[in-house]
This record gives structure tokens, sequence and C-alpha cells, in this order.
């Protein structure tokens, strides 16, 4: 029986629409578009947030200053005179401001190095600024620092060293009570204290309240470190703790101004304590599979040495100097922890002024235009095709942003379009390390005569990582992630 012509024509009908708005459906929901593809799971071990937040400081100060800048001393004995400190025109303001000025968002003060001497009025010790002629016995350089840190709005830091070359029970149990009490006076007086540092310098030969000897500790166990530790968290949980090994952050294991190229935030630090010898390279390069976020920070002086010596004057750091040990720290995905002394007047000295003014300059001047700001980006692959892991994430200046891959896939690349040839000076990545440290190799291209040339390779990325490009021009970069843990998660890249 045959279906009459009206019901023919509305079958007709309704599969045209049914047609359309399949097609409807696919132009804006096609099946391979995945909206929801979910975040990479994280790769352990991951920073914590006080650790993103130093890493987002990424350039800090020391400032090295006691009785050592009046003797020419290094490392005080311990038998220095309280009347030897007195400088003349000490101004803390001038410190953290030429610091704030040159960059510098944090700063840390040497409290106590391991003369003993205290640059605070410590009710447990009589070597202190308390019985100097400096203002009459009556000033606080642990104060007047942290109130222009405060002021400034520049984060405050204190170094107390374990070692106390003056102490006459250094070695003894009653020691670490000694320098726990002196912890509790400095965290509980001064305000907020970002980070305190300690090293491996630990036992010799000292003063030790007149009995001229040598002292050797266990650097293992003597402090009781855990313990020690727990008494500073108790008081302010928000410190982070360096030491060569942690527990936050860890030494780079040289003095130069250099990260390792090869710099994993990762270490296991179970056997690992501050003064254990033979660690240096590890403490360089970090462990790949480490099991705790120990990033390391750089530590280096202005000058050849810690404290300030008139004959050093002219041996200062130039600007470029400073500038190259910006690259091999912060641009290895380190934090830079810059030593400038002040002199005897207890002011920074001109020379170094003048050099960190022009540091700034350079920076300045060297990373002024980020030419791939906005740019148009295409990658090889893209975590379920879905737009929120896009390639076109890496140059949206927005630090919760990234391109990311499908979890089985370890390699990629990203290919930025300029618009025009220029020359390039430098590239910067990131990786988005609140998910974990990825990237175990990578390479940078440019197109060249229509061809892709290879102008820059590495190992790590981590928090930043600055390559130079040596001017190389061209309208085309091609970032190729070689090899990764887990798939490669990266948040920014800029090109200068």
């Amino acid at each position: 029986m045959s279906l009459p012509k009206n019901c023919l024509m509305k079958k007709e009908i309704v599969a045209s629409v049914i047609i359309a708005l399949a097609i409807f459906l696919f132009a804006f929901n096609p099946p391979y578009l995945n909206k929801n593809a979910g975040p990479p799971a994280p790769l352990y071990p991951l920073p914590t947030e006080k650790q993103m937040g130093w890493h987002e400081m990424e350039m800090n100060a020391f400032i090295h200053f006691t009785t050592n800048t009046f003797t020419g001393l290094e490392w005080g004995f311990g038998n220095e005179s309280n009347s030897i400190f007195n400088p003349s025109s000490l101004n803390a303001t001038q410190w953290v401001r030429t610091l704030k000025d040159a960059g510098f968002k944090g700063v840390i003060l040497t409290s106590k190095h391991h003369d003993g001497f205290c640059l605070w009025p410590s009710k447990y010790t009589q070597h202190s600024v308390k019985n100097s002629p400096w203002k009459n016995g009556k000033g606080d350089v642990v104060k007047d620092v942290a109130d222009a840190c405060k002021k400034e709005g520049l984060k405050f830091g204190v170094y107390l060293s374990p070692w106390d070359r003056n102490h006459p029970e250094y070695g003894k149990p009653a020691y670490v009570e000694y320098y726990r009490n002196q912890l509790k006076e400095l965290f509980t007086n001064y305000g907020s204290v970002f980070e305190m540092w300690f090293d491996g310098a630990n036992g010799g030969n000292g003063f030790y309240g007149g009995a001229n000897e040598t002292r050797k500790i266990n650097g293992a166990t003597y402090y009781d470190w855990p313990t020690t530790l727990n008494v500073v968290r108790a008081i302010q949980p928000n410190v982070l703790f360096f030491s060569d090994a942690g527990p936050d952050l860890r030494w780079c294991g040289n003095e130069r101004g250099t990260a390792g190229e090869t710099n994993w935030n990762t270490i296991t630090n179970d056997t690992l304590y501050a003064g254990k010898p033979g660690i240096e390279k590890l403490l360089n390069t970090g462990s790949e599979n480490g099991t705790k976020w120990i990033p390391s920070e750089v530590d280096v002086s202005i000058r050849k040495g810690w404290f300030y010596h008139p004959q050093e004057d002219t041996l200062v750091k130039s600007p470029e100097t400073l500038f190259n040990i910006y690259l091999t720290t912060v641009g290895r995905g380190s934090t830079l922890l810059l030593n400038v002394p002040p002199d005897q007047r207890g002011l920074f000295h001109e020379n170094d002024v003048k050099a960190l003014q022009g540091f700034k300059k350079l920076l300045d001047q060297e990373f002024k235009t980020n030419v791939a700001k906005n740019a148009v980006v295409k990658g090889s692959a893209f975590r379920g095709n879905d737009p929120n892991y896009s390639p076109s994430n890496v140059t949206d200046g927005k630090k919760a942003t990234y391109w990311a891959t499908d979890d089985n896939v370890t390699s990629g690349s990203i290919e930025i379009n300029l618009n025009k040839t220029q020359p390039l000076k430098y590239i910067m990545l990131q990786e988005y390390i609140r998910l974990g440290q990825r990237v175990k190799s990578f390479t940078v291209e440019v197109l060249s005569d229509n061809r892709w040339r290879e102008v820059a390779a590495g190992t790590t990325i981590g928090y930043k990582r600055i390559l130079k490009l040596n001017e190389v021009s061209t309208n085309k970069v091609r970032i190729n992630i070689k090899n990764a843990k887990a798939c490669p998660v990266i948040s920014n890249v800029e090109i200068f």
C-alpha cells in the first residue's frame, strides 16, 4: 500500500531537518574535539605554595656584615672585640632601596656569622651590638633591615650560622639550646621572615670563650635539625629553610654563580646534611628521580669576598658579568642570591651601587620587547584536542594556562609565527611546574631559507630556562620537546 503524497513530503522534511541538525552539531561540536580532556595528572613531587612564591621571586640579595667588615677577615676567629663594630653612617634604607631599584625581591641578612657576633642585642650573649660603641649600644641592625624591607616592600630573611667560634659551649649540648634560643629571638621579634639560611661550615679551630682550640661536631646529628627547625616552624610556619640539602631549598654546589645546565628541582635528601662532603655535583644538577621538591638557590658575591674589603673596590663585578650570572642562575631555573656587602660606613659602596644600576639597565634593555606575545602558535598535537591545552596558551601571557599533550605522548613541537623576519637574541621557556618538572631534553629551531635550522638545545626547563639565540634572523621559531618524564606541560614562551 502506498503512502499519501503529503506523508512522503513530511518524511522528507523531517529527514532534512535531522541532517541539517547533524551538520550543525558536527560543525560546532565535532566528535574529534574533546572539550573535557581534563588536566594531566601531577608528576610528583610538587612544589608547595611557599616554594612557588620563592620561584617567582627569582632574585634575592645576601647582605654580609659583621666585625669582619672592620678587621678585613672573611671568617672571624671569635675573639674580635665588640668595640671594633662601629659603622659611621649605617643606613639600611639605602641598602634595601638600592636592591629594590635593581629588581631584587628579598634580602637575607647575616645576623650572626661564624665569629658569633650578633647584629641584634641578643639577651643570650655579650658578643653583640649591645656592647659596641655603635649607637652607644642601643642599635639593632636586624631591626633596621627588617623595618626597611617592610617599608620598601621586600621580603626579609635571616642567616644564623650554626657554627660559633666565640661561644664557650660550642660542640656541647648547651650550645644547641643557645642556638635555638637565638632563633626564637629572631623569629619572634622582627616580623615575617621568608627564608632561614644556614650553611655547612661547622666545627674547626676557634676562640670558644678563651679555649683557643679545635672542636669537631657530627654535622648529621649535632644540631638535631628536625627538632631545631620545628622550633622555628612553631613560630613562623611559612618560613623556607635553606641549607646544602634543604629541607625546602638547596645549595647549587658552588659559589661561582652557576646552576647546572641540567637542573632538576628534585633530590632525595634522606642521607644528606649541611656540610656533607662530595655532594656538590648532585646539588648542582639535582636528581631526575628525586623524591622531594628542593630547588637550588645560587649564592654568589658581587665582590671577590663575602664581606667588604677596601682593596676590592676595583674588583666589583661589572653589569655585564652580573647579567651573565643572571642567565646561568635564573636562566637555568634557579633563584639568584647575590651578596652585596656594606662598607665600614655602613653603606653600599658607590662602585657596587653603580654595578647594580648597570645590571638593572641591561635586564630592562635585553628583555624589553617580547616579540612572541600573543603570537600565533601551532603544535604537533595537543591534549584531547581540547582548546584548554592548546599551543596558543604559551604566548597568552597567563601563568595558569599551558600547552599539554596526551598522557602517552612525551614529545612534541610547537611553532611560533612572528609575522616578520627579525633578529632574535634570547628565548625563554617555562614549564607549569605546579604539575611537576617533566622535560628532559629539547631543541630550538628557526626557519631559515625555507628550512629548519637548530640554533639552541637544552636538557631541563623547570620554572624558567633562558637560552641565547645570538641574533639569528627569522620569522618562525619551533620548539621541539624531544623527551619528557611525562606529557610535557609548557606554560610560557617569550622571545626577545
